[in-house]
């Protein structure tokens, strides 16, 4: 008999190592702040919850210029390796602005495209890659699409989703980012996405970012978790407080805990059979 399937994952997202960011004028990322956030979390999850595994689900960077987001986007991913376990990266639309796939692989310690997919204990990985041009659209090209269709095709596992873009149909008119803007945070050809995930049978949770709140939607059996922001300003203005975000998911065969710690915490409890 096989022994139960149990995973526990940490996830954090839009770090935006960076100047402070204002939207709207007013103050919204606490960005000048991240590398401390971080290296916090990072302490936390080494000393004390020791995951399987640590996500990053993208934008390490608010992005200037190449020199300084390279050094930026370095110096994050030396934070994140402190974790001591396997990390998995997820391109953000503000680390690939000056930064091109070479020099993300370098920074990811990988080759190959910035999709791809892993198995842990018993459940099988997928890191997509979600394409913004500015001011224009998200989307995620049909190559890609092809080749998720195949490779869920060949595990025989229960499947987590890793993206930094949602894929599902939210209600975006209370957000602060992107209420006028749904265009700018939903990926253009998700139905066709969601297609792939519903057919394949096997695809349990989805996890994104880019959002800056924590959110769920379960859409046909298939649950997708948004999650806030390390350096989102909670308060309306400046002098700003961090929503500090990080998640904690503890994964069974039957079901998914989901904690997201921090200054706007949330707990969700997701069955998975």
């Amino acid at each position: 008999m096989l022994p139960p399937m149990a995973a526990t994952i940490a996830l954090v997202t839009d770090v935006h190592f960076g100047p402070p960011a204002r939207f709207d004028g007013k103050l919204r990322k606490l960005s000048h702040d991240a590398p401390r956030l971080l290296s916090e979390v990072i302490d936390r999850l080494r000393a004390e919850l020791r995951p399987d595994a640590l996500v990053n689900l993208g934008d390490d960077l608010e992005d200037e210029a190449r020199d300084v987001d390279l050094a930026r986007y370095l110096e994050c991913q030396a934070i994140l390796r402190r974790a001591g376990c396997p990390v998995l990266n997820v391109v953000g639309n503000h680390d690939s602005v000056h930064l091109g796939v070479a020099d993300l692989n370098r920074a990811w310690g990988r080759v190959g495209n910035l999709y791809y997919s892993q198995d842990l204990l018993g459940f099988h990985l997928v890191v997509l890659q979600t394409t913004e041009t500015k001011d224009v659209d998200v989307r995620i090209d049909a190559p890609q699409l092809e080749w998720l269709e195949r490779d869920l095709a060949e595990t025989r596992l229960p499947t987590v989703v890793l993206m930094h873009h949602p894929a599902s149909e939210q209600d975006l008119h209370d957000s602060r980012w992107f209420s006028r803007a749904p265009h700018l945070a939903l990926v253009r050809e998700r139905g066709a996405l969601r297609s792939v995930l519903e057919a394949s049978g096997k695809v349990r949770l989805v996890f994104n970012g880019h959002v800056h709140r924590n959110h769920v939607d379960v859409v046909r059996g298939i649950t997708y978790v948004t999650l806030q922001s390390l350096v989102e300003n909670l308060d309306d203005d400046a002098p700003g407080r961090p929503a500090a975000a990080f998640a904690i998911a503890r994964l069974t065969e039957e079901r998914a805990i989901v904690r997201v710690h921090g200054a706007d915490p949330a707990a969700y409890q997701i069955e998975l059979g």
